[in-house]
């Protein structure tokens, strides 16, 4: 081998240890950047609600306050009814998930494992359904509930919510993935499709109706929108629309107080999400591994 073949070797060698050094440096310094981006909001509005009202602005902004106080907290508490609001959101948001969890399940199982006519287009119209924006229909949905004495009342916001598209999709595909010799086997032995669909495919199930669980919970938990058009009363707020009469401290400068409630209404969510990571978590891989 001639020296300049050896040397172009060596070249090569080298240049390859360096690409292979430099990607998993790239890798983390990326995940670095964006884990900053992410937890950054997050981390100053914690830090920010336990300062006082004049120390909101500092410049430069520092993560951990000089000096921490709850005098943020206790504004909330005396402004808004936290309690009766945390009531409306956690009665509000865990109907609509168990019951999209029913609906989803049933609808799933029915798009996959039933025949029926017009299974095909029935189920391209509801997914079609999720291209339809919320602002589209929420007239119609409210004339519904106007006819019906469901307006201002948190009937109105739990029964419109039971139907998920996404959910039927999900649950859809999550059927699919299940052998069907389990229900082959159940039919020989006498069972219907109501008791196939309870003893033998809704228990396979449980990781799947837990993804839209937990979905639901974090989408109806942060919801403004529908609570704005459909409630009236204050005693029917929920947490966030209650924490839009915490932006008046934004005219005084105390911001603090508004973040606080932010933070406040951030806890049972950050809960659910620990609680339900690993179901979550469990069942996403498990869909992958059906797939």
């Amino acid at each position: 081998m001639s020296q300049a073949t050896l040397t172009l070797s060596r070249a090569r060698d080298s240049l390859g240890r360096a690409r292979y050094s430099l990607g998993p440096c790239a890798r983390i310094a990326g995940l670095t950047v964006c884990a900053l981006l992410t937890l950054g909001p997050v981390v100053w509005t914690v830090s920010t609600s336990l300062r006082t009202p004049a120390d909101s602005f500092d410049l430069p902004p520092q993560i951990i306050p000089a000096h921490p106080s709850t005098a943020a907290y206790r504004g909330v508490f005396d402004q808004i009814d936290v309690w009766l609001l945390a009531l409306n959101s956690t009665l509000v948001t865990a109907l609509i998930a168990a019951g999209q969890m029913i609906t989803a399940g049933l609808a799933g199982y029915a798009f996959a494992r039933l025949d029926f006519r017009f299974k095909k287009p029935l189920f391209g119209l509801v997914l079609a359904t999720m291209m339809v924006p919320l602002q589209v229909t929420i007239v119609p949905v409210f004339l519904v509930l106007k006819s019906m004495g469901l307006t201002d009342t948190l009937l109105g916001l739990i029964i419109p919510a039971f139907p998920t598209a996404f959910g039927t999709f999900l649950m859809r595909q999550y059927f699919l993935g299940m052998p069907k010799d389990l229900g082959e086997a159940a039919m020989l032995d006498g069972a219907g499709p109501w008791r196939i669909f309870r003893s033998v495919y809704a228990p396979l199930a449980r990781p799947g109706l837990a993804i839209v669980g937990v979905l639901a919970f974090n989408y109806h938990w942060n919801e403004f929108f529908r609570p704005l058009i459909l409630e009236t009363s204050g005693q029917n707020y929920t947490l966030p629309l209650g924490l839009v009469s915490l932006q008046g401290n934004l005219g005084t400068g105390s911001i603090s107080v508004v973040l606080a409630g932010v933070v406040l209404s951030m806890i049972p969510a950050v809960a659910v999400f620990a609680v339900g990571q690993r179901p979550l978590r469990e069942g996403i891989t498990s869909a992958g591994v059906n797939r």
